[in-house]
């Protein structure tokens, strides 16, 4: 996995808490809707150099998030099918991290979850960025 280098954290939320997702937040990268095939999906993550993409539904809001050893794995599979599609994989669908989410709180819901790596979504659903865990 590539690493994301980390932004400059604030020192205080908006709501007087402490930093929020959106202040540790990283650029989302880029997104695909969740219809395209597996092997699409896997030439665009390479061509871009990324180790996730981001999946939209047809409504353009956040559907998920899918890794380069998802992908890999998948293709490696008995079940691979070449129009297989990155909907009809098992993947992590949510709950997604809202920006206002306290970071410390989201951390914390990310290490339960065992992810490294967790869409930052609006109030309406839509993909913001991404907040990676860091080492």
């Amino acid at each position: 996995m590539t690493p994301i280098p980390p932004r400059t954290r604030h020192a205080v939320g908006a709501d007087g808490t402490g930093p929020t997702a959106r202040d540790a937040m990283h650029a989302p990268g880029p997104q695909v809707d969740d219809h395209m095939a597996v092997d699409e999906a896997f030439s665009v993550l390479i061509g871009a150099r990324v180790p996730y993409l981001l999946l939209r539904d047809e409504d353009g809001r956040c559907a998920g998030l899918v890794t380069r050893a998802q992908l890999a794995a998948h293709r490696g599979g008995s079940w691979y099918s070449d129009l297989t599609r990155l909907r009809d994989l098992s993947l992590d669908r949510g709950p997604f991290t809202s920006s206002v989410a306290v970071l410390s709180e989201a951390e914390t819901a990310m290490r339960n979850r065992t992810l490294d790596v967790s869409p930052v979504v609006d109030e309406h659903g839509y993909a913001l960025g991404v907040l990676a865990l860091t080492v």
